[in-house]
């Protein structure tokens, strides 16, 4: 996927690029892109040879808002374009987005081991059988800021795949799960979500989450959960990342990130004032990756509640399209 910011310096860059707007022609020729090709979903097949001879050139296709794209770079992909990608359209289209919040990172196979990938011509590859893809992407709208990544398996993901994604997953519940007095700070928090990796000599090399601002920088401290730490101490109402990972180079990269919000804990029998943290990021985790036996009974629990939410919270917003939501129920369900 990429966004509005970055299909713009590629146009003014010259660089070369295939812009196909998938609607309708008449829909088309009632307003689009300068540069922008009509290339309809429903003749795709008849036009793309016409329009983009070479399956090696880079392919970006949009619509607007009404769920062609994804099918149209599906379709293309099984015509043997390799180089294709969906203008972020699926936040624009509700119309409350302001603009991206940073570049998406899109990588696949050794690409997702990249922490901060971008992609570029040389760089650039297909999304190959067998392989784990990570997408990193948020938005800017009035009401806060997003930033989430997620990890899938693009066929059958091999046993090392799934006890590394289980890893950082489980120091991910970790955070989710953290209890800690007032006063702690983001470094006493980061070896939380290490933990599991650390049990069979393993480790990521970079923060375990960052301060997320409300309609402002989506890294904004002063807080962060790093082992940089800061004197900052957690405090409620604050936003931060948890973003554990797992990165093989040459092979894959694995990072689960959804964003919290701190909480004060009701008085128990301590004499501290306590706070916790509530995951406000809705988007299944991949259960495919998930190897069940090394999860406890607590982080099954976790897992399975979070997803119930999830299901809970978006569910009504499918009730016209039968096919995502029974997509989310599947990928939803409880391990």
């Amino acid at each position: 996927m990429t966004s509005a910011i970055d299909l713009r310096a590629r146009l003014s860059g010259h660089a070369e690029l295939a812009l196909l707007d998938v609607r309708e022609q008449g829909v088309h020729y009632r307003g689009h892109p300068f540069y922008a090709s009509s290339a309809p979903l429903s003749r795709l097949e008849m036009v793309i040879a016409d329009l983009v001879p070479r399956k090696s050139a880079p392919i970006v296709v949009f619509d607007g808002g009404e769920g062609l794209a994804a099918p149209a770079a599906k379709r293309l992909a099984e015509l043997g374009y390799s180089a294709v990608e969906i203008l972020e359209g699926y936040r624009r289209a509700t119309g409350a987005l302001k603009d991206v919040s940073f570049e998406s990172i899109s990588g696949a196979g050794p690409n997702g081991a990249v922490v901060h990938y971008r992609v570029s011509k040389k760089t650039n590859r297909p999304i190959e059988r067998n392989q784990l893809f990570l997408i990193d992407s948020g938005g800017q709208y009035e009401d806060g800021t997003t930033d989430v990544t997620r990890t899938v398996a693009v066929g059958t993901p091999t046993a090392e795949m799934r006890d590394r994604f289980t890893r950082v997953l489980k120091g991910h519940i970790a955070v989710a799960l953290a209890r800690f007095p007032e006063g702690t700070t983001g470094a006493q928090l980061d070896s939380f979500a290490r933990r599991p990796l650390w049990d069979v000599g393993l480790d990521y090399g970079h923060g375990t989450g960052h301060g997320v601002g409300s309609y402002l920088s989506v890294h904004e401290g002063p807080q962060s959960i790093s082992t940089r730490g800061t004197a900052q101490a957690i405090m409620p109402g604050m936003i931060c990342s948890n973003e554990p990972g797992y990165y093989k180079t040459g092979e894959y990269g694995i990072r689960i990130e959804s964003l919290v919000v701190v909480n004060p804990l009701e008085q128990t029998d301590g004499d501290r004032p306590m706070m916790s943290f509530e995951t406000i990021t809705m988007a299944p985790i991949a259960l495919d990756l998930v190897e069940p036996s090394l999860l406890t009974g607590a982080e099954r629990e976790w897992l399975n509640a979070y997803h119930a939410d999830v299901r809970a919270k978006i569910a009504p917003a499918l009730k016209d399209d039968a096919d995502t939501r029974a997509w989310l129920e599947q990928a939803t369900r409880p391990i």
